[in-house]
């Protein structure tokens, strides 16, 4: 019983007091949320402080910057409106410089207008004086300003041109005078180590016999070995009372050739017969073609010429049985190919070239007794057959003056060809025909008018004349020396070249009385 008295009575307070509990609670609650309201309230009001005292913190720093800038820029201000202020100075003084350089110049303009006034007033002044001056010149001399003019400049004229003809006359002396030294240097050294030896051929040739009882065995049966030798060879055999001995004649030296070895083969042999004669001949004609390419051969490597077409090789061997007045051809052509050689060597010129066509010049010889022509054109013609170069040709068709020369090797051909040909003992000639050379020469120099007196010099390879001063100018003696030359050019046959030396002698004479 006392248990549900206690038991009640708990049930009574908890019935009475939880109510009061909740009204408690509700109100600490309450005062908590009232409490907590107002530390909110109390933090928004310090927020709201402390944001009001940054922005005003923010605020005193902005200004303190825009402050500082604005004097920043006020004294930037300050600098620029003092370099401003210096650079009007600047103009300002330079605008008065000008100004005052203005004025100087307008000054000095008035200055140059009052003189170019003066001037011109003394240039009429002077002009006037001029005019009165030529008037009163004109009057005096009786001539017109052109016509003193026209007197003045032809005497200029004529004092020019007698300075100018001296001067020129000098040079040409100078010049001629070193040209003829030198020139003879070269051509004396060049002779002096080109010294070839010519033998003068003939148109005969002598074969010994062993004894007189050959001469019946080469004549034959009614000369039928005779006639067989000269229709084989085409020689003339002459047997007459010559001892021992049997001339062969004929202008052909090859065919000559021929005939005497066959003739001395025939001896040899001692069998002789009209068919033993056509073997041996035969026979002959093989041994001189092996002379000839031998020859050719030697000539080539005596001048150092390379390169040639063997078919040149013996043509150039042919002409060991070539003759021109006397002279050998292949011995002449080695000596021209070594003249120009050295020649060109001394004026460093291109010796390959001048040599080769020294060899060469006179290669249409070999063939100018078979073929129509003369050497030259039939030279010029087997070179371009076999393809030779084009300034060797030429300089084979210079070296007798037919054309121009190209080359200054062509040139020194014609001269080594000339000294090869005119030197003492290279050619032969007949005293008979020597004069009648000199006469024709004399001839012709006097057959010209204003000639005094002519001599043929230097074994005919000059002619000097001598001209009557008062019948032939200077300008006259010029035209009457190449009237001369072309002369005996056309009426004259002679070996190398002659020089027309005409001479005309001034003299002044006066007597004192």
């Amino acid at each position: 019983m006392q248990v549900l008295i206690i038991i009640a009575a708990v049930l009574i307070s908890a019935v009475i007091f939880i109510p009061i509990g909740v009204i408690i609670r509700k109100k600490i609650a309450e005062s908590k949320i009232a409490s907590a309201e107002m530390e909110a309230k109390r933090l928004m009001e310090n927020a709201k402080k402390e944001a009001e005292n940054i922005k005003k913190e923010e605020i005193i720093k902005a200004k303190e910057e825009i402050m500082k800038s604005r004097n920043e820029l006020d004294k930037e201000i300050r600098e620029r409106r003092g370099e401003v202020q210096l650079q009007e100075k600047r103009i300002v003084q330079k605008e008065e410089n000008l100004e005052r350089r203005s004025e100087s110049f307008e000054k000095r303009e008035k200055e140059v207008e009052n003189k170019l006034l003066d001037i011109e007033q003394r240039k009429k002044e002077v002009q006037d004086l001029f005019n009165k001056e030529m008037a009163e010149l004109q009057r005096i001399s009786g001539l017109s300003v052109e016509e003193a003019k026209t007197l003045l400049l032809s005497e200029v004229e004529k004092q020019i041109t007698n300075e100018k003809a001296h001067i020129i006359k000098d040079l040409e002396t100078k010049a001629k005078e070193d040209a003829n030294k030198n020139a003879k240097e070269i051509l004396s050294y060049a002779i002096q180590k080109c010294a070839a030896d010519h033998t003068s051929e003939t148109t005969v040739s002598i074969v010994s016999l062993p004894n007189d009882d050959m001469k019946g065995r080469i004549i034959g049966r009614e000369g039928r070995n005779i006639k067989a030798i000269e229709t084989l060879t085409g020689i003339d055999l002459i047997i007459d009372d010559t001892p021992e001995a049997v001339i062969i004649s004929g202008f052909d030296p090859l065919r000559r050739e021929v005939a005497k070895i066959t003739l001395e083969k025939l001896i040899e042999d001692g069998r002789i017969h009209p068919a033993k004669i056509e073997e041996m001949v035969e026979k002959a004609k093989e041994e001189v073609a092996s002379i000839i390419k031998s020859e050719g051969e030697r000539a080539t490597l005596e001048t150092g010429v390379i390169g040639l077409n063997p078919e040149l090789i013996k043509l150039i061997g042919k002409l060991k049985y070539r003759t021109s007045y006397g002279q050998n051809v292949l011995n002449h052509s080695i000596e021209v190919s070594n003249l120009a050689r050295i020649m060109a060597e001394e004026l460093g010129l291109d010796s390959k070239r001048a040599r080769r066509a020294g060899l060469l010049h006179d290669i249409g010889k070999a063939l100018d007794h078979d073929m129509e022509g003369t050497h030259v054109e039939i030279g010029v013609d087997i070179l371009k057959k076999y393809k030779e170069n084009e300034l060797v040709i030429n300089a084979v068709e210079a070296h007798h003056g037919d054309v121009e020369p190209k080359t200054l090797e062509a040139v020194l051909v014609q001269a080594a060809d000339a000294i090869s040909a005119s030197r003492p003992g290279a050619r032969r000639e007949t005293l008979e025909a020597y004069i009648k050379r000199l006469e024709k020469l004399e001839e012709i120099a006097n057959s010209f008018e204003g000639v005094d007196k002519s001599y043929a010099i230097q074994a005919g390879r000059e002619v000097r004349i001598i001209v009557k001063p008062e019948k032939v100018t200077e300008a006259e003696m010029t035209i009457m020396a190449r009237d001369i030359a072309k002369r005996v050019e056309n009426e004259m046959d002679y070996p190398g070249q002659i020089k027309v030396n005409v001479i005309r002698e001034s003299r002044a004479i006066e007597y004192a009385k």
